[in-house]
């Protein structure tokens, strides 16, 4: 008896020593940094809250972050929607890992410590005030590549300094940072894209580097212009001669297809949504449709999108339209389009009747005979302020004209 007595001791003994030990992020505020192009680092601060979620913090913006998974000494971090994922080894007061975006073969390093509150270090204060509006050029001179943009920033006494690029496709997010000297610094994290915007500046011209995450960098340059502009959104994209319609039929979620001809469609104005649910701007986009019609869906209106996914698979990409879908709330239909690339010149070939495929987002406007009346190309978000609230009066404006027709 004491013989089995004694192995079971030892068992039990052997057993605990064996035990995984699980690892997790202590409650508070980590400041985090992902190595990009030039050794360069990209940095942005998250809090992991008492209730076990995270938030990511970009300026105003605050991500609310549900899904993290704890195995042995790690943790996967996977923001809303979106594919990408940190997966990080933690190690007392530090992480230390990688931001994964699978599809794209994508691995940016990545390293976070705790109890750190500044995105970045202070420096020897602002030599300049950015405040306003800046015209830009990101590529200049590179044939197929150059394109305008319209810096907006605003900034404080202690050179701090919040705003966004906007261009004829959408926004560059919600971008923070500081004036160190004569160096801007500007930095986001979405969960999908690692923007990074640095630059040699005056008090009326920038000079720079734009890093998205460590696989792509191009030159900027801008000066300070208070009565820039960009090209008219609903001038961008339009249909070829001949046509004063569009058609289509892709399938939706359940493998079922659509078309406009529909009776769901009939008589109705509708909203043609062009996204994709790996597109952060899209997702601004379905936030505010997804809102507006259900606020509006009883009126004689009705939304239907079209995914080009990057997804290599059709399984995968309905798993990612739902996903979408159920994050954001979203009741109207959303199509598989394209998958396996989310190529704009492929995109359009789904779509011959428009000119091109500019931007994700692109929002096709027809009223209740069919006819197609505006395009809008692109979509400023919450981050461009208040381009957003113009985007917003000028949208249900439009819809609200449309309908009483």
């Amino acid at each position: 008896m004491r013989y089995i007595l004694g192995l079971l001791v030892v068992l039990l003994i052997t057993a605990c020593k064996n035990e995984v030990q699980i690892s997790k992020l202590k409650t508070g505020t980590y400041r985090a940094e992902m190595q990009v192009k030039d050794a360069e680092q990209l940095p942005f601060i998250f809090e992991v809250k008492p209730d076990s979620t995270l938030h990511i913090y970009n300026a105003a913006e605050d991500i609310h972050v549900k899904d993290m998974v704890y195995k042995n000494d790690s943790v996967y971090i996977t923001a809303p929607v979106f594919e990408g994922y940190i997966a990080a080894k933690i190690d007392g007061d530090e992480l230390k890992g990688s931001f994964i975006k699978k599809s794209l073969g994508r691995v940016v390093p990545f390293e976070a410590v705790y109890n750190d509150t500044l995105r970045f270090k202070p420096g020897t204060g602002a030599a300049y005030n950015i405040d306003g509006v800046w015209e830009t050029v990101f590529s200049k001179g590179v044939v197929g590549d150059e394109y305008v943009a319209k810096g907006i920033f605003k900034q404080q006494d202690d050179g701090k300094v919040t705003g966004t690029f906007r261009t004829t496709t959408g926004d560059y997010r919600y971008l923070e940072g500081v004036l160190d000297g004569t160096r801007l610094k500007l930095s986001t994290f979405d969960g999908a894209h690692a923007f990074y915007f640095t630059a040699k500046v005056t008090d009326s011209t920038m000079e720079g580097t734009f890093y998205s995450g460590n696989h792509w960098k191009e030159p900027f340059v801008a000066k300070k212009n208070p009565e820039f502009e960009l090209p008219n959104a609903n001038e961008l994209t339009y249909l070829k001669e001949g046509y004063d319609s569009i058609a289509f039929e892709f399938p939706n979620t359940k493998d079922e297809m659509v078309s406009l001809s529909d009776e769901r469609f009939k008589n109705k104005v509708v909203i043609v949504q062009i996204m994709g649910s790996w597109c952060p701007n899209c997702l601004d986009e379905s936030r505010y449709f997804s809102e507006f019609y259900n606020n509006n869906k009883n009126k004689g209106l009705e939304f239907v999108a079209l995914a080009f996914e990057y997804a290599k698979t059709k399984p995968e990409a309905f798993k990612r339209i739902e996903r979408l879908k159920q994050d954001v709330g979203i009741e109207y239909p959303i199509l598989l389009a394209q998958y396996g690339t989310s190529d704009k010149a492929k995109a359009q070939e789904k779509l011959p009747m428009l000119n091109h495929v500019l931007s994700y987002p692109t929002s096709i406007f027809i009223d209740k005979t069919g006819k197609v009346r505006k395009i809008h190309t692109g979509f400023n978000g919450p981050a461009t302020g208040e381009k957003y609230i113009e985007f917003q009066e000028e949208f249900e404006g439009f819809v609200e004209t449309l309908l009483s027709e």
